[in-house]
């Protein structure tokens, strides 16, 4: 173990041991109550006697974290429009992984000294969402994940060409902060560099397979020429504020760096996963393997699915959607002159007419759902997201391993709108029949929708606007392809069918990722197990296996999610009858922004209390 690594696990001692403890003893870790346990257990300092002092010392602490949070996330500050970082980059050494963790420490135990008592509902969801937070990431300190931090699915290599897209280029000052960047980038690659030497020494390295797909996108970063690399995407177009000695001044400059820093940095990368980090890795994909290995996975379904459902759970439930999936799809097949569903699947991904013509037939597909159900809105939701939104194409450089669809969240001022990126790489391949509701999922009402309103919210601290419960937001998402079936979209009843292989994705995940990480299965199975239950094309199920191995846990989300809201759902008609609101159960599952499940689950209960009082 590293010299820093055990100065600052002893740094803990003994005060987390106690904290720790909580977790184990109360998963999940909810609300207030288990606020008061940690409370209970600490050597905190004695509490503000009044109401006022302690309201002040919980706005401190919040203020005071969130600057801290942008101020060492440089990178993250630009993307939401704070731009007094925009010279810096993020420091991954490990004493900067330390220093951040340490300073996570003293805010938690500041925030347990906290009293809620006698404060709003929201101050005390603010208190105990942010020390929830803390608290998880101190378990998940133990782990070490900033050992791995490249895959497939992206790292520092891809980090910053995806930024560069997502900052505004209107000043001489804006194009001098990304040269100032691009000439700390090398340090910041020398850095993740020596925290994969320490995974391979400790035996935390990803399975090779995926270590040979990401050398693959490293080096094709790193080969091409300065002037057509992501990161010289500024010098393509200049505000006309600036003028042509300065353009000139600037391409010089941003071209020299590119060429005789940026890109040998891509290649020292390359040549290290290549040489040391390859041959050092794993063969067994799944999180078992590591050390820890089961622990791990099991901190991971706890931190995605905010539930404490074990491996075992999760994937009987998967097993039991992908039977209920299956079910609904034979009854469309049988209605349109199928015997089975084999025979239907296989006539399906054979008709050519499923199939995209071409990338901008692909895009333009997506356009066309959007806009019926964009009308339908106001029917469903009493508050309706400001920021705009537009369907854009998933950038060359990332297609090959990105997911079919993705939403990029806008900056809360507007300026840059929300996007449901799509990916068109071998756009013959993709299936027609599945657009429908990933533009719900994706676009509207999902993501877009819920994560806009989000980010609009008032009264509530920053942290709570950009906070993303992966089984939450995923779980929203999910729950917006039912939505659309519920008011009667899906006309088409290959569309209703791609609903289904949608929903069936989303079930299958829960029984592949479970089962690579938890029960030991081979890629191959994962991807029979794709064949036997779904007619997803090829060339996804391929880079989506991939992902789950390289993001254990992730996956699971989106269907533990999308159940717990539909059983609110249920659970509020059935309390409230004729009272009853679709619009108001929808504004009160998305007036706090992102929430854990089981808290979602309490302020449900309480909205349907106070309804049957009305």
């Amino acid at each position: 173990m590293n010299q820093l690594q055990n100065n600052f696990i002893f740094s803990l001692k003994p005060r987390l041991v106690c904290m720790l403890l909580v977790l184990a003893f109360a998963s999940p870790f909810t609300g207030s109550l288990a606020a008061q346990k940690l409370t209970a257990n600490t050597s905190a300092p004695a509490q503000p006697a009044s109401l006022e002092d302690r309201r002040k010392e919980l706005n401190a602490v919040i203020h005071e974290y969130w600057e801290d949070h942008l101020r060492h996330s440089p990178e993250f500050a630009s993307t939401i429009g704070d731009l007094r970082f925009n010279d810096q980059i993020t420091d991954y050494s490990l004493q900067a992984i330390n220093e951040s963790l340490a300073r996570e420490e003293g805010y938690m135990m500041r925030l347990a000294a906290i009293d809620a008592a006698g404060m709003t509902d929201q101050e005390q969801l603010n208190r105990d969402l942010l020390l929830r937070g803390f608290v998880q990431d101190i378990e998940g300190a133990g782990f070490k994940e900033w050992v791995m931090p490249i895959s497939q699915q992206g790292g520092i290599y891809s980090e910053y060409p995806q930024l560069v897209m997502e900052l505004s280029f209107k000043t001489e000052k804006d194009y001098d902060d990304w040269i100032a960047r691009l000439r700390a980038l090398p340090g910041a690659f020398d850095q993740v560099i020596t925290n994969m030497s320490i995974g391979v020494e400790d035996g935390r390295v990803p399975p090779k397979f995926v270590l040979e797909e990401a050398l693959v996108n490293i080096k094709s970063l790193g080969e091409q020429k300065a002037e057509d690399s992501p990161l010289a995407l500024p010098l393509k177009k200049f505000p006309s504020s600036i003028d042509a000695a300065a353009q000139e001044r600037i391409k010089v400059e941003m071209l020299d760096v590119i060429a005789k820093k940026d890109l040998p940095a891509y290649k020292r990368l390359a040549t290290y996963v290549e040489k040391s980090y390859i041959p050092a890795a794993r063969t067994e994909p799944g999180a078992s393997a590591l050390p820890d290995g089961a622990r791990y996975y099991a901190f991971l379904l706890r931190r995605t699915t905010t539930t404490d459902f074990t491996a075992e759970q999760i994937h009987q439930i998967g097993l039991d959607e992908v039977k209920r999936d299956e079910a609904e799809m034979l009854a469309i097949a049988t209605k349109l002159g199928y015997k089975d569903l084999a025979s239907f699947r296989a006539a399906v991904k054979a008709d050519p007419k499923f199939k995209a013509t071409s990338r901008e037939n692909l895009l333009d597909a997506y356009r066309g759902y959007l806009m019926p159900m964009q009308a339908r809105l106001p029917q469903l939701f009493g508050r309706l997201p400001k920021a705009p939104f537009e369907v854009v194409a998933v950038p060359e450089y990332l297609e090959k391993n990105a997911a079919p669809a993705y939403y990029e969240a806008g900056t809360p001022d507007g300026s840059r709108p929300g996007r449901l990126n799509i990916n068109t790489y071998k756009a013959t391949d993709r299936n027609l029949f599945s657009v429908e509701d990933i533009a719900y999922h994706e676009g509207l009402p999902g993501h877009h929708l819920q994560i806009s309103i989000a980010q609009e919210l008032e009264g509530v601290p920053e942290f709570r606007k950009i906070k993303h419960y992966t089984a939450y937001t995923e779980g929203w998402g999910l729950y917006a392809e039912q939505l659309g079936k519920d008011i009667g979209l899906y006309q088409n009843p290959y569309s209703d069918y791609g609903r289904l292989e949608g929903d069936i994705w989303r079930a299958i995940r829960l029984v592949v990722d479970t089962g690579v990480h938890s029960k030991h299965w081979t890629r191959e199975q994962m991807v029979q197990f794709f064949h036997d239950h779904s007619s997803v094309d090829e060339t996804s199920i391929q880079s989506e296996v991939d992902r789950y191995i390289a993001w254990p846990g992730q996956a699971t989300a989106y269907k533990i999610g999308q159940l717990k809201i539909l059983e609110l759902r249920a659970r509020a008609k059935k309390e409230l009858g004729e009272k009853f609101d679709i619009r108001a159960f929808h504004d009160e599952v998305l007036d706090s922004g992102a929430l854990p499940l089981d808290v979602l689950d309490a302020r449900v209960n309480q909205w349907i209390d106070a309804q049957k009082k009305r």
